[in-house]
């Protein structure tokens, strides 16, 4: 699941950062600055809201810190929701 399909306080856990653009071998900036910002495997992620038009920016909080992400950059993590089987 991609952490833009996550919902409003819902919590999950990031298992991936997709590093490459379109399969290509790519690398893509935005997700290795969305790494370096604390958006690695095992962390736990909470969305606290979404944006009303077409749920665009999407408000993260990672233990104190929030980030509004774009759906686009969210796409780029695929996370575990907490408490669904793997």
């Amino acid at each position: 699941m991609r952490l833009s399909a996550l919902k409003v306080k819902q919590t999950a856990m990031i298992t991936k950062v997709n590093r490459l653009v379109d399969d290509s071998e790519q690398p893509d900036l935005v997700a290795i600055r969305l790494e370096s910002l604390g958006f690695v495997p095992g962390t736990q992620v909470q969305v606290i809201t979404k944006g009303v038009f077409g749920g665009d920016p999407i408000l993260i909080q990672i233990g104190f810190t929030r980030f509004a992400l774009r759906k686009t950059e969210a796409e780029k993590i695929e996370i575990q929701v907490e408490g669904a089987p793997t």
